[in-house]
């Protein structure tokens, strides 16, 4: 059994637990996985990148429990709505890849933002 799937099981058996599994419909779930994203946000918020590894080095829990709780809320999604993470995240690697190869975007955050932006203009209303 994958990790992903352990973590999950082991969620849900703590969810079960407390009986919450009612509560956990798919849109509270992803509200509560941007909550979360925002929390970890504030870890970083005004900070230039000294500030920034300083605050991690010191907050290194806290910053920990906060990606916790993203994971928590982004397998318990994918588990809600019967999406197979680890082959999400695989497609999505190989769909990247084309849309972004290596020999045009190595070093070159620009023509990955141009590259992002036609595909955006690309896409059907």
């Amino acid at each position: 059994m994958s990790d992903i799937k352990e973590l999950t099981k082991k969620i849900n058996q703590w969810v079960a637990e407390r009986g919450w599994e009612k509560a956990q419909k798919p849109k509270d779930l992803a509200i509560s996985l941007s909550l979360e994203a925002a929390e970890v946000l504030e870890h970083f918020q005004w900070k230039n990148e000294r500030k920034v590894a300083k605050h991690i080095k010191e907050n290194k829990e806290e910053l920990a429990d906060e990606l916790a709780d993203v994971a928590i809320y982004l397998l318990k999604l994918a588990d809600k709505t019967k999406i197979d993470l680890r082959t999400a995240v695989e497609n999505k690697l190989i769909k990247a890849s084309k849309k972004y190869p290596v020999e045009v975007v190595k070093g070159n955050s620009k023509e990955y933002y141009n590259l992002k932006k036609q595909a955006r203009a690309q896409r059907p209303l």
